[in-house]
């Protein structure tokens, strides 16, 4: 889910102004809220979404606001426990590795339709990984953001992926078995097949509306009618239209579904309110049922109002990034710099006065609930006076960096990115730097400035994890040359090999203890500075029933009733 999700994306831009958006929800989304009253089931339920989504065939996708939609039409093999990042069945009732890791064989659940009325079945799940092993086009693969991340190569790359893949073939032994073969074993695994991108679509709809062909390059991508209108799933939800100019998806219960069963609410529709006060009033009007997000100084007046603030368990961070290939890449390649940076930010006064109740101190890239955080790494508390003297000691004492910040945006790491700037940026210029702003629209063009074309000095971004693996966290920010941190093959002091070394070892013993070695070196390191834990929320009305926080922004409204 989720630098959020910090990668290439780019969404549809918004149209209208957002406090037009939060106003302008339909009567008949009112209306059959209020007749669902009585019993709890049936009604529409409206939800405050940050963002329009990109589009919604997952595989070409990888950020928050466009996952939120398409768990609620496609499954998983293997889904989230809700409220936890436990594994639990999803169209696979059970899955099996083989001692090498391997193989993985899938046993199905039987008696399950794609909402076109196809069978769901072994075929249907090879088809599947067959396509996205065999995806041909540079564009296409560059936007198969977690398919490169974890298969790791296709069967002709022709993006920037470079690698080996860890996909072999898939076989359908039966209707109701899918073996699945590796090339190598990777520790990702089964974690990540909880991926949203590896959502299993009917076969009979990708090929009827040519769901590969993606065409363009940069900022002119064109992706096919598949992921705009005909999404095709098992879940509880299908997809019905998307107005885009006035940022409105709207989804019906998808009757022939049996994961577990047909939704109990009639509609689900999707708003799109870019600013959170503006979705606060909306909820308050009672023009929507929840968003996400709230604002941690609003969960007080929120409650008092009687709405329902739910706070996730924290799996994710925020960190100040740091660029050793950006304009003042030769004075931040020295590690006393990078080690003053950490000491001069005091990190607890943040997490007090910025962040929600819960939020803790990040002592590194990984969250404490992910197998691999180890407590045993170098730390750097508040310490002004050493930031100074190493400055000093590295003839670095008044140099000027180019500080990066989103605007128009929440994350779930970083509820308001200005006054997160504000802080940091504070306690920097107590130290002697000065500080040079930098504030560009996250959907306008800052993830590419800092992920792709380092153009940053520093900047501030995070992650919220996707599945419970340590790779999920560490191995995407650090585990191969990235522009967003100048780390090359040559001066990443074995970070590299540490994460994949990491990766390649089965889950288990072995795999939690390479993951906490690496962890130690990438702090002893220091390519960027973890800041804080967040515990973000999510907000409903008094009248739902049936929402539970996950850590990972993984919420289904399948069991929503309103009542």
């Amino acid at each position: 889910m989720q630098q959020l999700r910090l990668t290439r994306t780019r969404r549809a831009a918004l149209i209208g102004l957002a406090g037009a958006l939060a106003v302008s929800l339909s009567a008949c989304a009112e209306s059959k809220r209020d007749e669902a009253g009585g019993g709890g089931s049936g009604g529409t339920m409206v939800f405050g979404n940050t963002g329009n989504p990109k589009m919604f065939d997952p595989i070409f996708n990888d950020e928050g606001e466009t996952f939120r939609i398409t768990r609620q039409m496609l499954d998983t093999l293997i889904q989230n426990k809700p409220g936890t990042a436990e594994l639990a069945p999803s169209l696979a009732t059970k899955w099996t590795p083989s001692n090498d890791g391997k193989t993985w064989t899938f046993d199905l659940k039987q008696g399950v339709k794609f909402s076109d009325g196809t069978a769901f079945d072994a075929k249907a799940v090879c088809f599947n990984f067959d396509r996205w092993y065999n995806m041909k086009g540079a564009t296409a693969q560059s936007q198969m953001i977690y398919y490169g991340d974890v298969f790791e190569g296709f069967a002709h790359n022709e993006g920037t992926t470079k690698g080996e893949p860890v996909y072999k073939s898939c076989e359908a032994k039966d209707d109701h078995t899918a073996v699945l073969n590796l090339n190598r074993a990777k520790g990702a695994f089964p974690a990540a097949f909880t991926l949203p991108s590896f959502a299993i679509q009917s076969p009979t709809a990708l090929q009827k509306y040519n769901a590969d062909k993606v065409t363009g390059s940069g900022t002119s991508i064109t992706y096919p009618e598949y992921g705009y209108k005909h999404p095709t799933g098992t879940g509880p939800f299908k997809f019905e239209s998307w107005d885009q100019g006035n940022g409105q998806i709207t989804l019906v219960r998808n009757d022939t579904s049996t994961m577990p069963q047909p939704a109990k609410l009639d509609k689900l529709v999707f708003k799109v309110i870019p600013d959170e006060n503006a979705r606060k009033q909306a909820l308050k009007a009672g023009d929507i049922n929840g968003y996400d997000f709230p604002a941690p100084s609003d969960y007080g007046l929120l409650r008092n109002d009687g709405e329902q603030v739910l706070i996730r368990p924290s799996f994710n961070v925020l960190y100040l990034g740091i660029n050793q290939a950006g304009p003042n890449g030769a004075k931040l390649q020295d590690p006393r710099v990078r080690q003053a940076l950490a000491y001069g930010i005091n990190r607890e006064q943040f997490v007090r006065s910025k962040l929600a109740e819960g939020s803790e101190v990040a002592t590194e890239f990984v969250p404490k609930a992910i197998s691999g955080y180890t407590d045993d790494v170098t730390k750097y508390p508040y310490d002004p006076t050493k930031a100074k003297q190493l400055l000093k000691d590295a003839g670095a004492e008044g140099m000027t960096l180019k500080f990066y910040y989103p605007t128009e945006v929440t994350r779930p790491y970083m509820p308001n990115p200005a006054d997160t700037y504000t802080a940091i940026s504070e306690d920097l210029k107590a130290i002697g730097i000065n500080v040079q702003p930098v504030a560009e629209s996250w959907n306008g063009g800052y993830k590419d400035d800092v992920q792709q074309n380092g153009k940053q000095d520093i900047h501030l971004l995070g992650w919220t994890g996707d599945y419970n693996d340590a790779g999920n966290f560490v191995g995407t920010f650090f585990g191969r040359p990235k522009p967003e941190f100048g780390l090359t093959d040559q001066n990443n002091q074995g970070i590299f090999k540490a994460l994949a070394d990491a990766d390649a070892a089965p889950a288990g013993d072995a795999h939690t203890k390479a993951y906490q070695e690496a962890n130690k070196k990438i702090m002893d390191y220091l390519p960027a500075i973890p800041i804080a834990y967040p515990t973000p929320a999510i907000v409903v009305g008094p009248k739902i029933k049936g929402v539970v926080a996950s850590p990972l922004t993984d919420e289904r409204f399948d069991n929503v009733t309103i009542g």
